[in-house]
Order: C-alpha cells, then structure tokens, then sequence
C-alpha cells in the first residue's frame, strides 16, 4: 500500500517497484543536492542507499539543506542524513561512508552500487567521480547550480552505441577562483532542491526502466526567469583520462584542476587565531571591496585578486603571510601567484575563508 498509488503508473507498475526495491544508488555529497536527492530516492522505495559525505551541518547550509535542522549544527551530515532517511523509510539499508571520496577508497566504494549519483560541489571532485565511472562502467547522474542557473545529465549511458561524459563537458577544469562555489557567488535555496529532485529522478528511471534519460544531453534551468533549454552532448575524441585502475590512484586532481599552491600551509579558524596572537604575521583578504561580511576584528591588508600581480610589492615576504577570501577559492589563486613570485618564508591559508572564521565566532 506504501508505493500503490506509484505501482498504478501502468509504465511503473509492480515489476518497476521491484526493480527499485533490489537496487541500489551511492549518493556523494549530502548538501544542497544531496538532501533532497536522498529523501525522494528512500520515498521512492529504493533497497539501498550509500551516502558519502565528511562535512559536519552549519548553519549557512539550513536555507537550502533542508534535511537538517537548527539541532543538528555541528554534527556530521551523513550521521543525520542517515537517520532521518531511515526514519522515513525503516525498511532502506543504509551505508554511510563519513569519509572523503579520493583516489584511494572511490574504485571500491563506487563498485558496489548500480548508479551513482554526483552531489558534490567542487571541481576535484566531480573529475574524479567521472573518471571513476568511466572505469567502473557505472551510470553516473550529475548535477550542479550556481546563482540562479542549475545543469542535470547523465553520464556513462549509452544511447545507440554513444556514451558522453564530464570530460565531454569539461575537457579542461576552470583556472581556480574563475568559477565561484556557492559560499562566495551565493545560490537561492529552493534551485538545489529542484536539481536534486531532477537528479533521483533520473536515477530512479534508470533502475525501473522506465522514459527516456538526460543521457548525452544537458539540461539547464534558470530560475529567475523559468527558462530552460538542452544541449546535445557529443562524445570528444582527445578526452584524455586514467585508462586503468593503476593510472587512477596516482592521479591528482587537486593538481589537475589548479586548486593546491605549491607551499602554504592550511590552517583552520583555531589555529588562525593562535597565530595571529603569537607572530603577529601579515594577513590579506583577497575578496573584491565590496564583499561581506566586513572584518573588524583584526588589521589586514586587503587586495583583490584581479588586483594583486600589480600590488605584490605591498607584501613583505620577510614576515608570515596568511591569505584568505571567502570560502577558500581564491586565495588558492592568490597563493600560488605569491609563492611564484616572493620569497615568502612562512605562508598560511585559512581554510573555508573568512566566512567559516566568521560563523564559528
């Protein structure tokens, strides 16, 4: 009786609940995509969920992750996500994997899953989701927002003979701060929630069987305006990806997609603080003038990155420099720049930027 008013979708019907019962998707990231991801897949009957996530709940998440609440602040997303999935639906098995995916641990997780199902939010990331897939030869259903704007396909299905992919997409990662992630350009709530939904959508099309996919295709939404539009995906010949599983687990994607500088120090808000107390280093903020929230707290210079090669004689590399911006993206940029230029002794890198500094004050 739970699925009936699903099973009488004569396309569905009870050999599709079936299907969904014996199958299984791995959903990595349990943020804005993920949340509303994960509950219509354990609604929907599906037997297995894996979820992937090493974050832990804060409060600039709850406008669009409404899979938590103000009591979860603090703890880890996959532990609550977990439960609150299973409250809905005591009958889902669960695995949870507080872990983060990487080269080491992705080609065993993703194996044991029918589809897998990219919620993540950084270019790393969805690199190595794709490549793994690739590997793998797993259906993977992708999806992202930025601002007003969302994208959903899916990947690593053939249609007719012909398969598309990340790479397909993105034969090459954008140059690190050239693409914002949500904490520095901002998103409206409710557009993960739609891409998301679209995303278990999908998923659960694939393993019923049923309608046609988002396969070499790419779906786009604007919110603002509720206009959307597909591009056809052609399969590129000169994608250049790990071939075997050896040639996987030495990749870097950190490096692939620019993000790591070549010497710096990551440091978190405590450690930042510590610091700051005891060598008194020299601290830049590389947001734009305009940006909040403003920082009054202690004294530091502050240069935009579009700005900074014409103004790298206002450092002095004979003090410790700590970089920060935002969320984190930019001064990655910043500091590679710096440790090219200066022979900058001691160079940290507040990790999460200015804003997770802010909200643990």
């Amino acid at each position: 009786m739970r699925f009936h008013k699903q099973t009488l979708l004569p396309e569905l019907g009870e050999s599709g609940q079936q299907r969904l019962a014996a199958g299984s998707v791995l959903v990595i990231g349990a943020g804005g995509l993920g949340c509303p991801a994960l509950q219509y897949l354990a609604a929907s009957g599906l037997g297995r969920i894996g979820l992937a996530d090493f974050d832990v709940v804060e409060l600039s998440n709850l406008h669009r992750q409404i899979l938590y609440t103000e009591q979860d602040l603090g703890q880890p997303k996959a532990e609550v996500a977990a439960r609150r999935l299973k409250a809905m639906n005591s009958a889902l098995e669960i695995q949870v994997f507080q872990t983060r995916i990487s080269t080491h641990n992705a080609l065993d997780i993703l194996v044991g899953f029918d589809v897998i199902l990219d919620a993540s939010d950084n270019f790393p990331t969805r690199y190595l989701i794709d490549d793994a897939c690739r590997l793998l030869k797993k259906p993977l259903i992708y999806g992202s927002v930025y601002r007003f704007e969302g994208q959903m396909s899916v990947f690593h299905w053939p249609v007719k003979g012909i398969s598309s992919s990340y790479r397909d997409l993105f034969p090459k990662p954008p140059q690190p701060g050239e693409v914002a992630d949500c904490n520095e350009a901002g998103v409206l709530g409710v557009l993960p929630g739609i891409i998301g939904t679209m995303q278990a959508a999908e998923a659960i099309k694939l393993i019923a069987g049923i309608g046609t996919l988002m396969a070499n295709r790419l779906f786009c939404y604007q919110i603002l305006h509720h206009s959307t539009y597909t591009l056809d995906l052609v399969p590129r010949t000169d994608v250049q990806a790990p071939e075997s599983a050896e040639d996987f687990r030495e990749m870097n994607y950190d490096w692939f997609c620019n993000m790591q500088a070549s010497d710096y120090q990551d440091i978190d808000g405590q450690t930042f603080d510590r610091i700051r107390a005891e060598i008194a280093p020299q601290i830049l903020d590389v947001r734009n003038l305009q940006e909040w929230p403003k920082v009054t707290e202690f004294e530091h210079l502050r240069i935009p990155l579009a700005e900074l090669e014409q103004n790298l004689h206002l450092i002095d590399p004979e003090r410790p420099l700590v970089v920060f911006c935002q969320s984190g993206v930019r001064s990655v940029t910043a500091l590679n720049l710096i440790t090219e230029r200066l022979p900058v002794k001691s160079v940290y890198h507040l990790k999460g930027g200015i804003l997770k500094w802010k909200t643990r004050q």
